[in-house]
């Protein structure tokens, strides 16, 4: 038997306002990362083409592909803070992992042109004409530039648990590699080896689709529902059971949602304890993840009165309370019309009764033998229950 607690309201439909402040800064970081961008863009395909460096104009158009993928992160950053609704009652936080999917095909896409185009003129290098000395020092520029931008990005996306702007961040540290690799092809080029600077384009092709094809198979994780790593998972669950009241825990289960997570698992509580307590154990234990682990978004508690693993089939067969009740009257005969109360308890794929009998009841004993006589007589008799208590109130209500 389980009672399922349902997600807390402040988590879903009744959520906070848009997080004005996370949204802020992570648009303010993004719209530097574009400036920065739009201005190596241009730099580097303008000196790319009067300098002849292919490698230069490669991470010209790849520096433009940042700067593309700097206006997705903004749109996504600004649909992915909205609250929940009701025809998304867990948020938009997914539309982050989208944009990151879409971000790491292009990457590869982009990569896998850059790899191909330089192999292409490779097979050319005598027609190609000598690099200038320019297009190095933009290379150089280029790179501290990009290594500047990744530092301060990455702090950011950190600070933010945003896994958009780590995406960017690290899209921009392996942009300022490929900017070392292009400084070194131009070096080349200079020294009389003109085949370095397109071997530089080739390698930094390479470079961005590897990027590419991880950003996409992370992002494709997330959308599959794929847990936390196991190292979360076992704190989330010793949390779980440091809660007083808990007995028990299975069927722990995670999945990622942009910079937040969501967890659901079964607790095992008292099978005695009343529905309302058991509720209360449940969202004591629910809170407890919430406070200890700030990552997790929301938890959804089952409460289970006993392993309800093996035994599930078997206790869905068992009767509803009407077809019980019924059982139950036939078992005590005329003394049912005086019960006050009664408890059913599913466990072991049996049922135990406790049955409340009221104060003018209890004080007749010879009534009472008769009841425990007749119930000890027909129990074993009966297909579903395992045992049947009588309780007696003494006090008046």
């Amino acid at each position: 038997m389980s009672v399922e607690e349902t997600p807390h309201p402040s988590s879903l439909l009744d959520v906070e306002p848009v997080d004005k402040k996370r949204y802020r800064e992570a648009s303010r970081a993004t719209w530097i990362s574009a400036a920065l961008n739009l201005a190596l863009t241009v730099l580097q395909l303008i000196v790319g083409w009067v300098a002849h460096s292919q490698s230069l104009i490669a991470h010209g158009i790849h520096s433009f592909s940042d700067l593309l993928s700097d206006f997705l992160v903004l749109y996504a950053n600004r649909k992915g803070s909205h609250p929940a609704d009701r025809e998304h009652p867990y948020g938009h936080a997914r539309v982050e992992t989208a944009a990151t999917l879409i971000l790491g095909a292009s990457l590869a896409l982009i990569g896998f042109g850059i790899l191909w185009e330089a192999t292409m003129r490779l097979q050319h290098v005598a027609e190609l004409p000598r690099v200038e000395l320019i297009a190095l020092w933009v290379a150089i520029a280029t790179a501290a530039s990009k290594e500047v931008l990744f530092r301060y990005l990455v702090r950011v996306a950190e600070r933010l648990r945003s896994p958009m702007l780590a995406a960017n961040a690290w899209h921009t540290r392996a942009d300022a590699a490929s900017a070392l690799v292009v400084v070194a092809g131009i070096a080349g080029a200079l020294m009389g080896w003109t085949f370095l600077d397109l071997l530089a384009a080739a390698i930094m092709g390479f470079m961005i689709l590897r990027m590419g094809l991880k950003l996409g198979w992370e992002s494709l994780q997330e959308l599959i529902d794929t847990g936390l790593d196991k190292e979360k998972v076992e704190s989330i669950r010793r949390t779980l059971l440091d809660t007083p009241g808990v007995l028990g825990l299975h069927e722990l289960r995670t999945r990622r949602m942009a910079h937040q997570a969501l967890v659901d698992a079964h607790v095992l509580v008292d099978p005695r304890v009343s529905v309302s307590e058991g509720h209360r154990l449940g969202e004591r234990a629910r809170q407890r993840v919430l406070d200890a682990h700030p990552e997790v978004a929301d938890v959804l508690v089952h409460i289970d009165a006993e392993e309800d693993q093996a035994l599930m089939s078997s206790s869905a067969d068992l009767p509803d309370r009407d077809a019980l009740m019924a059982q139950l009257h036939e078992l005590l005969g005329e003394e049912a019309a005086g019960i006050e109360r009664t408890v059913l308890h599913y466990l072991g794929n049996r049922v135990e009764v406790d049955v409340f009998l009221p104060m003018g009841t209890c004080f007749d004993a010879a009534r009472v033998a008769r009841l425990e006589q007749r119930i000890a007589s027909r129990l074993p008799m009966t297909p579903h229950f395992r045992a049947v208590t009588l309780n007696c109130r003494i006090a008046p209500k």
